[in-house]
């Protein structure tokens, strides 16, 4: 559907990650010309502005996670008013890990304009440096803060064959690293950027059994861990496997359940491995 008639837009603006000449012309353009800012944090938003030699001449308001709900009707007033509200957050891309997403959507229903004006992202930058596969990769967001449930949510990786990107706090990195190592193993290969285009930019990449040992001393700063896919399997070898259910079968298991219970675990058809056995009989 085509947007409506004489609304205004949402624009969407990616600010720098640390280094302030990231900024771009056309986000110092639209900080001094947009009717309503929508800031993550207004004094970092007049600090960036301040930075940027640029004076916000519309309305400066706070939306961040906690309120950004409450915000929504009145941004989507003045959008129909026929307003431009520019939204920025603390670094980065507004919508991704950072609020966004529930204005935009509320827009695309009600057909609204929203554009975007292209920037840093920290999942981008993590991925280029990270020196691990880049042709297909995933972003996953935060990890669970409690250990079980971060150890439920690294479970689906260990087949993944994309890259995955993630966030974490510094103080819950090694405790981080160190469940992964116990669900992924030790050796994946990874990536631990921290304080990206800042004055103590660090990448440190190895498996994850080393990246564990050298969070536990501390890491500080804005994190992004960089996961490279998991090993090919290579395919299960069907003799071998029919060999495995004969056996558990001289062992007194039932044909059907023994056939089940190698299929599932070698990840093929249980048809397949039962009628081949069967015939092997």
């Amino acid at each position: 559907m085509s947007p409506v008639s004489g609304s205004g837009r949402l624009v969407l603006a990616a600010t720098p990650l640390g280094d302030i000449r990231d900024a771009s012309a056309r986000l110092i353009e639209a900080l001094g010309t947009a009717d309503v800012i929508a800031a993550e944090d207004t004094r970092r938003l007049h600090s960036l502005a301040m930075a940027l030699q640029v004076k916000p001449s519309g309305r400066v308001i706070s939306f961040y996670d906690q309120n950004e709900v409450g915000r929504l009707p009145g941004l989507l007033e003045s959008l129909h008013n026929g307003e431009t509200v520019l939204l920025v957050t603390d670094a980065g891309m507004p919508s991704v890990s950072d609020p966004g997403y529930r204005l935009v959507a509320a827009c695309v229903e009600q057909d609204i304009t929203v554009t975007c004006l292209p920037g840093p992202s920290a999942v981008t930058t993590a991925l280029a440096l990270s020196g691990l596969p880049s042709d297909r990769f995933a972003f996953d967001g935060f990890p669970p803060r409690k250990s079980g449930e971060r150890k439920r949510w690294f479970a689906p990786l260990t087949t993944e064959q994309r890259t995955v990107v993630f966030f974490e706090a510094p103080h819950r990195l090694a405790d981080t690293l160190q469940d992964a190592v116990e669900v992924l193993g030790p050796d994946r290969r990874a990536a631990v950027c921290r304080e990206l285009t800042k004055k103590y930019e660090e990448v440190v990449r190895g498996s994850l059994g080393e990246l564990a040992e050298w969070a536990v001393e501390g890491a500080r700063g804005e994190i992004t861990v960089v996961l490279g896919p998991a090993p090919v399997q290579e395919a299960p070898d069907l003799d071998t496997l029919v060999a495995e259910v004969r056996q558990r079968v001289a062992d007194g298991e039932r044909m059907k359940s023994a056939a089940a219970e190698v299929a599932e675990a070698a990840g093929i058809s249980k048809k397949t491995l039962y009628d081949a056995a069967i015939k092997s009989s």
